[in-house]
């Protein structure tokens, strides 16, 4: 036990301490062959046989800890167990199809798949279609990669108004989630839409309602999001915060996009929200104050459709109106301003209520104060915690499922041995892939190292032991009537959406639900 008595102990009671993890690298530039010539992997010093992981969940932080794990584990096997027959999570989800430069990390995802020490297992929705607890006599360690399935809400009077949409219900839906393939957003209930959160997802839900459909068909948006955002009546999109530009968190990127969005104009923000002086700002704070005070290509006088940015506004209720009961008509927001002791240009500015209210009107609204991870059922079993309120497995700065009980003599919390976890469900739903990647390789280290001076794994103690990996789950599948999916069937899936998008000219048009894919496996 030597290396959890170097490691730094957290109680999951101290919840936001356990979501700080590794100071971040800049990793927006690195690629996997940067990895490649980084020390070789650990040998087997306790068996004979392969290191068994089973990972849950195939997104971003998966399958780098897949990777990682792979090259410094020495003929480690690695299980991908995900509850759709499609890999890849928030990538295919998530990502606006306009971004397709962000999904090029797919590429790299094939050659983890590639090797015959990987196996995707899709189809097999772990704690739902077969137990959690049925996976621990096969493996040496279990990573939680399973991201944010959840929505935050706002909590509030009217949010269950016909109109009032979640952002995550959105992006899934243009995106060819199932589980959103039928949520018909009404687009043409009227021009004023107005956005929750400042975030890059707010931005993404703001520019695809306001980009002209023909820019958009070349992309794998569905079909189905295109007809109806052709019907759309939308041109105004107000995209509100609770605080100020400078603690706004969409990134610059995202901004400037939405001012060269042609025929579309930006109205101007407060100018007293920006320092007299930018220079004196951070650099990322002074790039990003001067795109919004730049403000976009197109003039309002000559733009077709529009949107800014308010801040300082908190939202109170969403109103119907009496002559259209149920179906939202306008929000109501309260005034907020800063605290005296904030300063109102530094990003951990804080705000409090003024008492004073303001009402925009709005035919339809989008949530977009964050997402959520939920516990899977079957995790108690194993003694593994979940955290309700962040929404998170309680964990160490590594990774490490850290338990309550769990500590090595007087230390309240200890690990679960050979639990870990990586991604949105340990540190919470923030960052972008390139952190991901980081956050995911900082799991796998943690494994690899672990491994390496033998400390405790699952069945450490051999006792019901199996040491199979898949092969010894897939009686209970079967026994259950699942149909997995393999890495092979996943190739006929994407070869059959690649061939539905040639034939309408883009590069794949998505299967929006899951008996479909399973019907091209069939054909």
């Amino acid at each position: 036990m030597q290396l959890f008595r170097r490691t730094p102990y957290v109680c999951p009671g101290c919840s936001r301490k356990l979501v700080s993890s590794l100071r971040r690298r800049n990793l927006s530039k690195v690629t996997f062959n940067d990895f490649r010539n980084t020390p070789r992997s650990f040998s087997h010093a306790r068996t004979k046989r392969p290191f068994r992981l089973a990972i849950i969940g195939s997104g971003p932080a998966g399958f780098y800890t897949a990777y990682r794990v792979m090259q410094k584990v020495q003929d480690a096997v690695v299980d991908m167990y995900e509850h759709l027959p499609v890999p890849y999570g928030l990538v295919r989800f998530g990502v606006a199809p306009d971004h397709p430069e962000v999904k090029n990390c797919q590429e790299k995802f094939e050659e983890v798949a590639s090797s015959p020490r990987f196996k995707f297992i899709g189809n097999v929705d772990v704690g739902h279609d077969i137990p959690l607890p049925s996976l621990k006599p096969h493996y040496d360690a279990i990573l939680f990669a399973y991201g944010a399935s959840k929505d935050k809400k706002l909590k509030i009077p009217g949010e269950d108004l016909e109109g009032v949409y979640s952002a995550r219900a959105f992006v899934g839906w243009y995106n060819g989630l199932p589980e959103y393939a039928n949520l018909d957003p009404l687009l043409g209930a009227g021009e004023e839409v107005v956005v929750i959160g400042q975030g890059n997802v707010a931005l993404d839900v703001a520019r695809i309602l306001l980009t002209g459909v023909d820019a958009l068909r070349k992309t794998d948006i569905t079909e189905r999001a295109l007809e109806t955002l052709a019907r759309s009546k939308v041109k105004s999109v107000k995209v509100v915060g609770r605080r100020g530009p400078m603690q706004a968190a969409f990134t610059i990127k995202e901004a400037r996009e939405l001012m060269n969005l042609p025929s579309v104009s930006f109205e101007a923000t407060d100018s007293s929200l920006f320092p007299a002086d930018i220079t004196k700002l951070p650099r990322v704070q002074k790039r990003l104050t001067q795109v919004l005070t730049k403000g976009s290509a197109a003039s309002a006088s000559t733009a077709s459709k529009s949107w800014d940015l308010s801040f300082l506004l908190s939202p109170k209720s969403f109103n119907d109106s009496p002559s259209n009961l149920g179906s939202l008509s306008s929000i109501e927001f309260e005034k907020t301003e800063f605290t005296p002791d904030s300063d109102p240009f530094d990003r951990n500015a804080k705000v409090t209520s003024t008492g004073r209210t303001t009402t925009f009107p709005a035919s339809l609204a989008f949530r977009s104060v964050g997402y959520k991870s939920s516990s899977i059922p079957g995790l108690a079993e194993l003694d593994v915690p979940f955290d309700e309120r962040m929404g998170i497995i309680p964990n160490d700065p590594y990774g490490r499922v850290m338990n309550p009980q769990s500590g090595p003599g007087a230390l309240t919390a200890g690990p679960v041995p050979g639990m870990y976890c990586a991604g949105w469900v340990k540190r919470g739903p923030t960052g972008v892939i390139a952190s991901t990647m980081d956050d995911a390789f900082a799991s796998a280290d943690a494994i690899a190292r672990d491994w390496k001076q033998q400390v405790p794994f699952l069945n450490s103690d051999n006792s019901g032991s199996t040491g199979m990996g898949w092969d010894g789950v897939k009686e209970e599948a079967k026994k259950r009537g699942l149909r997995p999916v393999s890495w092979e069937d996943w190739k006929m899936i994407d070869k059959a959406e690649k061939e539905r998008g040639n034939a309408v000219g883009k590069e794949r048009e998505k299967f929006t639900n899951v008996s479909e894919m399973l019907k091209v496996l069939d054909s």
